[in-house]
């Protein structure tokens, strides 16, 4: 009986953000006036100041010691970046193009989020660990990781307004970037800078740090959905429409997860190398992708609908990549451990 509420009670711990994060919506629906615009809990103010404190504290966390001990892998650095910021938002243009075709009620908004899901970064923490779950190269993971979130920062939203340009949309792209550099960037390099000041501390609270992220998330989350349901969006599309954002959302993953799994094979990765690519590759972030929103689509009532596609492909992600994980970690020899 102990061992059983052991094992519920680690299961609650695993996928406490995730649950949240549905918490988040089914509360936006239930309630949706304090997080709306203009509500009472003021979530334009709360989500600027949440998002320069989650790059703050990305920042605090990041090891440059660590980073700079993968840096040297160039093949493999060439194949995660080109995936991320290339190969990526081709799919996403593709997706543009075939998707009105089968689904031709598909709301503009989905058509943004799955533009927005392609051009994302990929995760670092996730990415770091699955890649260590399947003794994969994890220095080179890490290096990957953050460079391609740092790297995001400018070619997120460069990419976004040059995808909406060719699909007929499009907003001036320098204000924006200013306004994500004092948001992103510099909460970001000042807390690289005080890490080594705070290091102790830092190691020593990383569960605290990471929670205090992911409540800035989950808060963002909700503010978004407020305002979708005050609008009367999802009256007006209907739960067929979030069945079929998930469809596309697990054809785009797994259409891609083969894509690059194939290509490192034909370009001769090792072992290790294989697998830190993959896993950076395939992954999108959520931890940067809801507040970069919020900076590029601002205070758009149908933001949940842009934010829909990630929602859904970041718990997959997390589901079938910790399947791969384990997989890849069984089939491991000792000399790889």
């Amino acid at each position: 009986m102990n061992a059983l509420k052991t094992e519920q009670v680690s299961w609650f711990r695993s996928n406490g953000f995730s649950l949240a994060l549905g918490l988040a919506v089914v509360l936006a629906f239930l309630f949706p006036a304090p997080g709306g615009h203009g509500g009472a809990l003021h979530a334009d103010l709360v989500s600027n100041v949440g998002i320069a404190l989650i790059l703050f504290l990305q920042g605090l966390s990041l090891s440059i010691e660590k980073v700079k001990s993968g840096a040297g892998n160039w093949r493999l650095h060439l194949v995660v970046q080109s995936f991320t910021f290339g190969v990526f938002p081709l799919a996403g243009l593709l997706l543009h193009v075939v998707v009105p075709s089968l689904w031709p009620a598909e709301p503009t908004p989905i058509r943004d989020g799955f533009l927005y899901l392609c051009v994302l970064p990929s995760t670092i923490s996730t990415s770091v660990v699955l890649t260590a779950v399947a003794r994969g190269n994890t220095a080179a993971a890490l290096f990957n990781a953050a460079f391609s979130n740092i790297l995001g920062v400018f070619l997120t939203p460069v990419l976004v307004h040059l995808l909406m340009r060719q699909t007929g949309q499009s907003t001036p792209i320098g204000p924006l970037l200013l306004k994500i550099l004092l948001l992103t960037l510099f909460p970001f390099f000042v807390g690289m800078g005080l890490r080594p000041l705070v290091l102790r501390w830092v190691e020593a609270h990383k569960p605290w740090v990471a929670r205090i992220s992911n409540a800035v998330i989950v808060f963002i989350v909700y503010s978004a959905f407020c305002d979708s349901v005050q609008e009367r969006i999802w009256e007006t599309h209907g739960f067929t429409m979030t069945l079929l954002v998930f469809l596309f959302v697990a054809i785009l993953f797994f259409g891609m997860s083969l894509l690059i799994y194939l290509t490192c094979q034909l370009l001769g990765l090792n072992r290790e190398d294989l697998i830190a690519a993959y896993f950076c590759s395939v992954k999108k972030t959520l931890a940067m992708g809801v507040p970069l929103a919020m900076l590029i689509f601002g205070n758009r009532s149908d933001l949940s609908l842009i934010l829909l596609p990630i929602m859904f492909y970041h718990p997959l992600q997390l589901l079938v990549n910790g399947l791969f994980a384990n997989h890849w970690a069984r089939r491991a020899s000792p000399a790889d451990g």
